[in-house]
C-alpha cells in the first residue's frame, strides 16, 4: 500500500483554538470521546485545511486564511452547501459532518467533512509510488475522467442550476478577472494590461453550461491507496459553479507543466505531470475533447485565460504579504511569479492565430 496523505506540524500563526473545536466536534458528532489532535494539510495558499483525529476517529476541518481577505472570498458556507447537492450525483465529494456560522466558535465560518484516507499527488509522486511510463499515462487518463464526469452532471438535477448566473460566463470571467487583477496590482508588478485587452477582444461565446469545478487539479484529487489508478475523491469546491466546461479545462492546463518547459514555469509546479507518461497539455486537450464531446477549433483563448487567472490568483496572495497582511515567507516571490505569467502570456498571444 502507497504511503496515506497526511497532515504535518501547523504553521506558525495558523493555530486554532483546541477548546473551541473540541466542543463543537462533540456537539455535532456526540459519540466523540478523548480530546482532539489537530494538524494542517501543507498544501494549499488559500483557504486553511486541518485534520481532526479523535483516535482513530478522522476528519478534516476547513476554514479561511487568517487576515484580512476579500468580502466574497472564501465562502465556506457556499462550499458546503454545493458539496451536499453534489455529493449524489458525483460520489467523489466527500460527506459533510457540519457547517458552523457562528463566528464565537472560530471567529469565521467553516465546516467539517470527512477525511478520505487515500494518496493525494502533490509536487512529485510519493517515494513508495512506483509507476512505469505506461501506468502513469493510465493514472492520468482516470484523474482527466473524472474531470469529464463532473461536465456531465445535470445542474437541474442535482439542484444546482441556481448555482451560476446564466449565459454569458466567458465575459463575466474575463471582466471579473480582469477587475481583481487592477485592485491587487503591486507597483512591482506588470500591468498585463496587453493581456486583458486580448481576452477581451477575442472571447467566444459560451459553448455550454456545465458543473465545474474550476481548481482541478492532482493535488485535489484522492487516490485509493489499494490502487492509484481509482479516484476515490476530489476536493477543494471553493469555487465550482456552473459555466463553460472549456474555461474549466484552461484553468487545469495553467498548473500541466511538462518537463521540457522553460525553468521559470518549472518553478511554479505543484502537480507531476512532468512525469514521463503523463499527457501533454495538447494530448490533454484532444483526449478532454474526444471524451466529453465539447469542442474548440482553437484552444488558444482558453489556455491563455487559465494563466492569466492564476496570474491574478498569485498576485491576490502576493497582494496581502506586500502590504503586510500575512507575514507567510512563501509568498515573498509570488510578483516574480505573476511577473513571469505576464511574458508567458504575451508570448502565446503572439504565437496565436486567433
Amino acid at each position: 500500500m502507497t504511503q496515506i496523505d497526511q497532515a504535518a506540524d501547523i504553521r506558525e500563526g495558523e493555530e486554532l483554538d483546541v477548546a473551541a473545536v473540541d466542543r463543537f466536534m462533540k456537539s455535532a458528532i456526540p459519540d466523540l470521546t478523548g480530546e482532539p489532535v489537530i494538524r494542517q494539510y501543507p498544501g494549499g495558499a488559500s483557504n486553511l485545511t486541518y485534520q481532526v483525529d479523535y483516535g482513530d476517529r478522522s476528519y478534516v476541518l476547513r476554514r479561511p486564511p487568517f487576515g484580512k481577505i476579500a468580502k466574497s472570498a472564501h465562502d465556506m458556507l457556499r462550499e458546503a452547501r454545493v458539496m451536499r447537492a453534489l455529493k449524489p450525483v458525483y460520489p467523489y465529494v466527500p460527506d459533510i459532518i457540519a457547517i458552523c456560522d457562528d463566528h464565537d466558535v472560530l471567529g469565521c465560518d467553516f465546516y467539517v467533512m470527512e477525511r478520505l484516507k487515500g494518496i493525494i499527488l502533490r509536487q512529485d509522486f510519493p517515494e513508495d509510488l512506483e509507476l512505469n511510463e505506461a501506468d502513469t499515462r493510465k493514472l492520468c487518463l482516470s484523474v482527466i475522467d473524472k474531470m469529464v464526469d463532473l461536465h456531465r452532471v445535470d445542474p437541474r438535477a442535482a439542484g444546482l442550476d441556481s448555482l451560476g448566473k446564466g449565459e454569458g460566463y466567458v465575459q463575466r470571467q474575463i471582466g471579473g478577472w480582469s477587475d481583481r487583477f487592477r485592485k491587487a496590482r503591486t507597483d512591482d508588478v506588470g500591468d498585463f494590461e496587453a493581456v486583458m485587452a486580448w481576452l477581451n477582444d477575442k472571447m467566444p461565446n459560451d459553448i455550454a453550461q456545465v458543473v465545474i469545478h474550476n481548481d482541478f487539479r492532482f493535488d485535489n484529487v484522492v487516490l485509493n491507496p489499494d490502487n492509484p489508478f481509482e479516484v476515490i475523491g476530489v476536493l477543494d469546491w471553493e469555487m465550482a459553479t456552473i459555466g463553460d466546461p472549456l474555461m474549466d479545462l484552461g484553468n487545469t492546463l495553467a498548473y500541466w507543466i511538462e518537463a521540457d518547459d522553460e525553468g521559470p514555469f518549472q518553478m511554479l509546479r505543484r502537480q507531476p505531470t512532468h512525469r514521463p507518461g503523463m499527457l501533454t497539455r495538447k494530448e490533454v486537450v484532444e483526449y478532454y475533447m474526444e471524451k466529453s464531446g465539447f469542442r474548440a477549433d482553437n484552444f488558444d483563448f482558453y489556455e491563455i485565460y487559465g494563466l492569466f487567472r492564476l496570474a491574478v490568483i498569485v498576485q491576490q496572495i502576493y497582494y496581502r504579504f506586500y502590504h503586510g497582511q500575512t507575514s507567510d515567507k512563501r509568498f515573498a516571490v509570488f510578483g516574480h511569479a505573476a511577473n513571469y505569467l505576464e511574458k508567458r502570456c504575451k508570448r502565446l498571444i503572439e504565437e496565436s492565430s486567433l
